[in-house]
């Protein structure tokens, strides 16, 4: 489903009442690429995101819709991650399609679009966590689009819905002691893990979302892999310990 839509089809800011889905993301889902999708609205969804850009900078807002369909779920997982809270989450997928619909304008052609929508959510999220440093501390347990990756501790943690009782617990104590390590994590390093080792973003594509060159990108992020690996050394040691 996507966001909560007024007529034209675009998202509205109604608190609490937008409905985003949580399904999986991958890479490799054409879903997640610029350019044509399967399914959706006849007449667009074969229109690549430029053209469709183009239309709305001309005036045509349902377009954006489309767009909408096409990343909603990936911006819903990055905020998830940053956020840990479903209807927080949802609101800042909103919060990013109002901010991008009203900023569409700026938008230059020769750059990819995802890339800067990344870079609103991510601004958003950030923010939004800064605002609520108070609420509850936030996991990865439960978290949507845990599909593998690896390269370092913040890897995607897989789907084990199949498996016996006893190994479950056992993924939902590491997505647990995830959490925890990516709490005490400074905003940078959090960020960058969040981007390549749990969205799985490339470093061209993290380099444009947080407007660094990707030599940045890269050192950034070997800094906090190695801070998360000893931030989560004496988890583990209370856990062999318990």
């Amino acid at each position: 489903m996507e966001p909560a839509a007024d007529s034209a089809g675009l998202p509205s800011r109604n608190r609490g009442t937008g409905s985003v889905s949580r399904r999986p993301t991958s890479q490799d889902d054409p879903r997640y690429r610029d350019g044509p999708s399967d399914g959706g609205s006849a007449g667009v969804s074969g229109t690549d995101d430029a053209a469709l850009i183009r239309q709305v900078q001309s005036g045509e807002v349902r377009a954006f819709a489309e767009l909408i369909r096409r990343y909603q779920d990936r911006v819903y997982n990055t905020c998830w991650r940053f956020c840990g809270h479903a209807e927080d989450a949802r609101d800042l997928t909103q919060d990013t399609f109002l901010h991008a619909f009203r900023r569409i304008g700026e938008f230059r052609l020769d750059s990819r679009f995802y890339t800067w929508l990344f870079r609103i959510a991510v601004n958003l999220s950030i923010s939004h966590r800064r605002k609520a440093r108070h609420r509850a501390a936030w996991s990865l347990d439960g978290a949507p689009g845990n599909d593998d990756a690896s390269g370092s501790p913040g890897g995607r943690l897989a789907d084990h819905a199949g498996e016996p009782p006893d190994e479950r617990a056992s993924v939902a104590e590491q997505r647990e002691r995830l959490g925890q390590a990516l709490r005490r994590l400074d905003e940078e390093h959090r960020t960058v893990i969040v981007l390549r080792d749990i969205e799985g973003l490339s470093y061209a594509d993290i380099a444009e979302v947080l407007d660094v060159p990707v030599g940045t990108v890269r050192s950034r992020l070997h800094r906090a892999r190695l801070e998360l690996s000893e931030v989560m050394r004496p988890l583990e040691a209370q856990r062999k310990h318990a």
